[in-house]
């Protein structure tokens, strides 16, 4: 589909030094963090600035050629893969934090921007951007408004939704728009900023973001709780916002999590006994030191009431850091333990236990084990399928899918959904009908072909091509 004369192109909107079709680039860009899924695209272009991307846009426009854009490629639902080859747009050249305003608490920042260097970059100046995906120190700013990235900050503040202001973006066709205002109130029209976060780089390519900021927090409080019972530590999280709580984060973590995570790092700041089967990671934020050590106790006593062990309060910077590094390490740490697949769960917070329940029996009734960890505060969980005994024919054939299915119908019937932070993607297309009416599904696709009517901007997620 690409020709020589297509690279050509490519080469005088970019520059010569900017388009790569050698075998080694096409194999570093053929993947993501999801699974071990491989899809080689046939050129990856990499431009500076919207009027290339528009250059690019209206090229493959007129050629029907498929376009995928990529961030940091840490993605676990396949959406930066190039399922249709075509051209891989990498974002990592848009780079720079543009403006942080002090004066209206915003910032506008370019969509490969890593998050963890722009919430530094806002800290020094007593400034606080809230979504932290375990991604944070690798992901780009720009990769989380297309999948509307969370983290555990997000049970207090809110997910990438709730602080994007406006948006630069070039429509699939070439032209350049911003999708709103830089205010804090806007009711005029349709919400396109909206629309775009969330939309896996399917209706636009995002090139400058113009997001709120808050006031910094001066002070932080963490706690582990140990549990005998993960059924007691998913019925504990409720329990605390119920009683007039709001952490900044309160996380779960599995036994096998937490004792896989701490042998990958080797860490010793756990100790696990034998009967622990569940933490919860709990976190306090603001500017009252008395206040939130008054709350911390609150909390330490609302968990008393469970059957749980000896509290562990971080008593100073390294062993917090310490903590988060095991939470935010189990992704990787269970990928490096065994061959598994995650789910990216949500449902109501206080059907978390109904939830887990009906994990561990779909596990039991397909044969493999579970590991589940994640953002309890706002009732996303993620659920790691370990392959264990099962073949390879029932691990990546129908086996498996109907059991995957199976945990979605049970987040659908419990009143949540099939994502909370990672997207739909490749992978989990095949799922949306589960909590989509058909008449909801045509909406969607019919948005798509509006923004996309030749449908070449990463064509193949979030819906069967053949269907847009």
């Amino acid at each position: 589909m690409i020709t020589q004369q297509i690279i050509n192109s490519l080469k005088g909107i970019t520059g010569e030094q900017y388009v790569f079709a050698d075998t080694e680039t096409l194999r570093n860009y053929a993947h993501d963090e999801t699974e071990e899924l491989v899809f080689l695209p046939e050129v990856v272009v990499k431009p500076r600035t919207a009027a290339e991307i528009s250059g690019i846009m209206k090229l493959a426009n007129d050629n029907l050629i498929p376009v995928t854009p990529r961030g940091a490629g840490t993605g676990l639902s396949g959406g930066a893969l190039p399922v249709a080859a075509g051209i891989i747009l990498s974002m990592e050249r848009f780079n720079k934090i543009l403006e942080i305003d002090e004066r209206n608490l915003q910032a506008t920042v370019e969509p490969g921007v890593i998050n963890e260097i722009f919430k530094n970059a806002v800290a020094e100046k007593g400034l606080f951007y809230p979504p932290d995906p375990a991604s944070k120190g690798s992901c780009f700013l720009g990769g989380n408004v297309a999948e509307s990235s969370g983290g555990p900050k997000c049970v207090k503040y809110g997910t990438t939704k709730d602080y994007t202001l406006n948006l630069e973006v070039v429509l699939p066709t070439g032209e350049v728009i911003y999708t709103g205002a830089n205010t804090l109130k806007n009711s005029t029209g349709y919400n396109l900023t909206q629309l775009m976060v969330g939309s896996e780089g399917t209706l636009g390519i995002v090139t400058k973001i113009i997001v709120r900021l808050l006031p910094i927090p001066k002070y932080d409080l963490l706690m582990l709780v140990p549990f005998r019972s993960l059924d007691e530590a998913c019925a504990a999280v409720s329990e605390v916002f119920r009683a007039g709580f709001t952490p900044s984060a309160l996380e779960l973590m599995e036994r096998d999590a937490l004792d896989w995570v701490s042998k990958y790092v080797q860490s010793n700041v756990v100790k696990l006994e034998e009967d622990i089967h569940a933490h919860l990671l709990i976190e306090v934020d603001g500017n009252d030191p008395d206040a939130l050590m008054k709350e911390m106790e609150a909390i330490a006593e609302l968990m008393a009431r469970y059957n749980t062990a000896d509290v562990l309060f971080a008593d100073s910077a390294a062993q917090k850091n310490e903590l988060w590094r095991l939470r935010r390490g189990i992704n990787e740490a269970v990928k490096n333990n065994a061959i598994s697949k995650e789910q990216d769960t949500v449902v109501p917070r206080a059907e978390l236990p109904k939830l887990v329940k009906g994990v561990k029996v779909v596990g039991a009734k397909y044969n493999f084990k579970t590991v589940c960890y994640g953002h309890a505060g706002d009732g996303n969980l993620h659920i790691r399928l370990i392959k264990g005994d099962l073949t390879d024919e029932q691990w990546d054939g129908d086996y498996i899918k109907k059991a995957i299915a199976e945990i979605f119908t049970i987040c659908k019937e419990l009143g949540g959904t099939i994502s909370g932070e990672h997207g739909i993607g490749l992978v989990q297309q095949e799922y949306m009908n589960i909590v989509f009416a058909e008449k909801a599904l045509d909406l969607q696709r019919s948005i798509k072909k509006v923004f996309d009517p030749n449908n070449i901007l990463n064509p193949g997620k979030m819906f069967n091509t053949k269907n847009v």
